[in-house]
């Protein structure tokens, strides 16, 4: 049975005890915690999504502030999906720190480190690299009992779902998973939706739901169109929730679907967590019973 859970790296301006009952209120079964320091000079700005984020673990915490989130998750009854990092690539001791911390929270995931593509190293040097790192992380993965998740992201060497496929060939499935986000791949990587899951098969763990767009920004010196992606809503973006929805369920998706809403079209993340529940939550309860 798929279920519906919130990355709070989408609610910077709650604190985790206000998100685990907003999240709550709105229907939702989990939350994937953000986890990375906040940096001194942001901590007194307005919240924001990448910023002051008063919805996100602090590394340095350690037990202490692990157990606050923990408490936050079950005094509402409700599960810990993920702790997901900002880890870069190669860095093996950071994806272990995660690991232990996603251990003592109970949660299923954490979000590995991907490379970025920017015409900068060649691909095939980062490719290899990713490899390495990515083959260490599974033997931790297995050490822990915790799925290490390759994100399907823009910019990176995990833009499409092929590529992502590629990245994971022949790791361990049980300790090794990929995170489909439909919403990344209108800035870069779309493939029709239901081939994307088929090549990812055994290895689609768990899914964000989010929504972009593409507007013309102007012109180039050359007189070239020039275009520009952005977030817009769940309704309003260029992914068609109902049919990717409809081709999860058809290849048997069973896990959570996690709300990283950036559109900033609510006034609160309470109205933007309860908008999510009800457009995916009709559209789960219609399509599974067609």
């Amino acid at each position: 049975m798929i279920k519906l859970s919130v990355f709070t790296v989408s609610t910077p301006e709650l604190s985790p005890e206000e998100l685990a009952a907003k999240a709550k209120q709105a229907g939702l079964q989990g939350i994937e915690w953000r986890y990375k320091e906040t940096p001194a000079d942001v901590a007194n700005q307005v919240p924001s999504f990448w910023g002051n984020n008063q919805c996100t673990i602090s590394p340095s915490g350690g037990e202490v502030e692990l157990d606050r989130f923990k408490r936050a998750t079950e005094l509402q009854g409700l599960t810990t999906v993920s702790v997901t990092p900002y880890l870069q690539a190669g860095d093996i001791v950071g994806t272990e720190q995660v690991l232990k911390a996603a251990q003592y929270m109970g949660a299923p995931f954490i979000r590995l480190g991907v490379h970025s593509y920017d015409r900068n190293r060649p691909f095939n040097e980062l490719f290899e690299d990713e490899l390495v790192y990515l083959k260490a992380s599974e033997e931790l993965c297995r050490q822990y009992g915790v799925k290490g998740l390759v994100e399907i992201h823009h910019g990176t060497l995990a833009a499409s779902a092929s590529g992502a496929r590629r990245l994971v060939e022949g790791l361990d499935p049980q300790f090794i998973g990929v995170l489909f986000d439909p919403g990344n791949t209108v800035h870069e990587g779309f493939e029709n939706y239901r081939m994307a899951l088929e090549i990812l098969g055994p290895y689609l763990a768990h899914v964000h739901i989010k929504n972009a767009g593409w507007k013309i920004q102007g012109k180039a010196e050359d007189g070239s169109t020039i275009w520009h992606s952005d977030w817009e809503g769940l309704r309003e973006g260029m992914v068609p929730w109902r049919q990717v929805i409809a081709d999860l369920l058809a290849v048997g998706y069973e896990g959570y679907l996690g709300v990283e809403d950036f559109s900033r079209q609510f006034a609160d993340s309470a109205d933007m967590l309860q908008n999510f529940s009800s457009y995916i939550g009709d559209l789960l309860a219609e399509l599974q019973h067609v």
